[in-house]
């Protein structure tokens, strides 16, 4: 197989189905679920978080600047995903791995553990912002290397299904922040989650990161010597701007919806509280609610893709998702309840993971090895910084400016709209061969335990 460009895999000349080991998966995959909680846990009490941080007068003041930090952490994604993506390109996967997961650490116990505004004042939103920034640059040159380490790990056939365990484990870490998140509310008072039970999901994020760094340190590496790119990160950049463009943009146009639709899901609980006026503890259940169908729509979306094609995936759900949305959040507004807000979080869930999987295949799969971890990071990042950084802070703007309670779904229509006309472009990519070495395969699939240190 050539090492430069990817291929149509010919008649037998798919890898054979060898089982991926499962602590293969484990080391993809934790440190995003990882990074993932730690931003969600940020959506999920921005209300909290804004008040102690940012103490601007207003119905939205606080919320607005807090949002507005929440999304500081997405611009920072594309200079991660350059600097991390090419790394790992250069060096290998599991060393940039290791990487994110010490500054996403760092980042989390400065949030965790800075004082109040009114305890230090002006350095407490300062100190917030830069640990923003932090975990924005660990978040965007994550999904890099851990994707393109499951896709060269998988068999051929089969790549769907286990490259689907990132969209999985996000689903796990928003349920795991959703019950933390409904636990807390339930068992304090108002006063002591104000003053400090919001920080207690990111304290027990901490406890994760020694067991990650353990498992990413004792994986194979699947960055073959005759794969790695020798250019700086600028003729890199240069390189894959020149011969992959197109495609860089059509992933990056499909993205809109994904960030889009996956912002305003964690949204939602702010949006139930400051615009429904629900109690909190049923807001934060929507959260637990699109964590559960992320963890098993993905499951799903990797399997389908494998069998269907991923433009199937890829596209069809976005249809149903651009037909639906408006009338939900109609439907939702007329009586807002629990019921509603739950059944609402469910469908949008439920239409938006199937995209959001089928693409983290499909972008690994085009990609030759060389550039593979730093155009799926560039792709993923550019997209969460353009539209998903942007996303809480302008639903909070035309909230407050139309005082339209259902304009979230129109900006969701627009951005699927968007996205829909980029997926035509794409090829199916189901038979493509990615460059993989079949003897890597099979070391991956009969890997021991690790031994104890």
């Amino acid at each position: 197989m050539n090492h430069n460009t990817d291929r149509l895999a010919q008649s037998g000349g798919v890898a054979p189905a060898q089982p991926v080991h499962w602590r293969v998966i484990v080391a993809a995959v934790a440190g995003n679920a990882f990074e993932v909680y730690d931003f969600v846990i940020y959506a999920y009490f921005a209300v909290y978080i804004g008040q102690t941080f940012f103490p601007i007068t207003g119905e939205y003041g606080s919320l607005l600047v807090a949002t507005a930090t929440f999304g500081v952490g997405f611009f920072t994604r594309p200079l991660g995903a350059l600097l991390i993506g090419s790394y790992a390109d250069r060096v290998g996967r599991k060393p940039a791995m290791i990487l994110t997961v010490s500054l996403i650490t760092l980042g989390t116990m400065g949030i965790a553990l800075t004082p109040s505004y009114a305890s230090i004042g002006m350095i407490a939103p300062v100190i917030v912002v830069c640990c923003r920034l932090l975990q924005g640059i660990a978040l965007g040159g994550e999904i890099g290397p851990a994707t393109s380490l499951l896709i060269e790990s998988a068999p051929a056939d089969k790549r769907g299904r286990y490259a689907c365990w990132q969209i999985a484990s996000q689903g796990i870490a928003v349920t795991t922040g959703g019950l933390i998140g409904v636990i807390i509310t339930l068992t304090m008072s108002p006063e002591n989650l104000q003053s400090y039970g919001w920080r207690i999901p990111f304290i027990f994020s901490l406890l994760m990161v020694p067991l990650t760094i353990y498992i990413r340190r004792n994986v194979p590496e699947t960055l073959h010597a005759e794969d790695k790119k020798e250019d700086k990160t600028v003729d890199m950049l240069k390189g894959m701007w020149r011969d992959h463009r197109r495609f860089l943009l059509i992933g990056l146009c499909i993205m809109i919806v994904v960030n889009v639709t996956s912002q305003l899901i964690n949204y939602m609980t702010s949006y139930a509280i400051k615009t429904l006026h629900l109690d909190p503890s049923i807001a934060q259940t929507s959260i637990l609610i699109a964590g559960l169908v992320s963890f098993f729509g993905a499951l799903a979306a990797g399997r389908l893709s494998d069998k269907y094609g991923r433009k199937k995936v890829l596209i069809l759900p976005v249809i149903v998702l651009c037909i639906v949305v408006v009338p939900l959040f109609s439907w939702l507004h007329e009586a807002p309840d629990a019921t509603r807000l739950l059944t609402v979080t469910f469908v949008i869930s439920a239409m938006i993971v199937f995209p959001t999987t089928a693409v983290l295949v499909i972008v690994p799969e085009i990609l030759p090895a060389g550039y593979r971890s730093t155009g799926t990071s560039l792709i993923y990042a550019l997209g969460s910084a353009l539209f998903g950084g942007t996303t809480h802070f302008i639903l909070t703007a035309l909230l407050a400016w139309t005082n339209h309670p259902v304009a979230p779904a129109y900006y969701v229509l627009f951005a699927a709209a968007v996205s829909l006309c980029a997926m035509s472009l794409l090829p199916e990519t189901r038979d493509l061969g990615v460059t993989a070495n079949k003897t890597q395969q099979k070391r991956v699939a009969s890997l021991p335990l690790p031994k104890r240190e």
